[in-house]
């Protein structure tokens, strides 16, 4: 990996044009999340998950929290993922603090993870 530190900073970007900027980083950084094997395993099992809703005929206000928890659930993974790429970038030996950030990114998606498996337990059995 090379050290970008050099780079001159891009230019500002504003008005209608940054809305646009903005979708096209975050299509970047969904591309980047699909390389995490951890994210297509929860997408998978969030597809589990609504198939089961759809199976079981849940009312939609089900379905939706359920969505809102799979939503969150991407957005922790996405900064999980996002602190072991400057992790690894600014530790590439083994450190204390390095281990403690990835693992507190890890407990961060598990909780989620449990939320939603609550969530949908109780949609399926209430």
């Amino acid at each position: 990996m090379t050290n970008d530190s050099r780079r001159e900073r891009p230019r500002r970007i504003t008005g209608g044009r940054h809305l646009l900027a903005a979708g096209g980083y975050s299509a970047s950084g969904l591309r980047r999340l699909w390389a995490e094997t951890a994210f297509r395993h929860e997408l998978l099992g969030g597809a589990a998950g609504f198939a089961l809703l759809a199976l079981v005929g849940v009312g939609a206000l089900k379905i939706v929290v359920f969505a809102v928890l799979i939503l969150i659930l991407i957005a922790v993974e996405a900064l999980n993922t996002a602190i072991e790429c400057l992790v690894d970038q600014l530790s590439p030996d083994w450190a204390e603090f390095a281990r403690d950030a990835k693992d507190l990114g890890s407990v961060a998606v598990a909780c989620v993870i449990a939320a939603a498996a609550l969530w949908l337990g109780y949609a399926l059995l209430a």
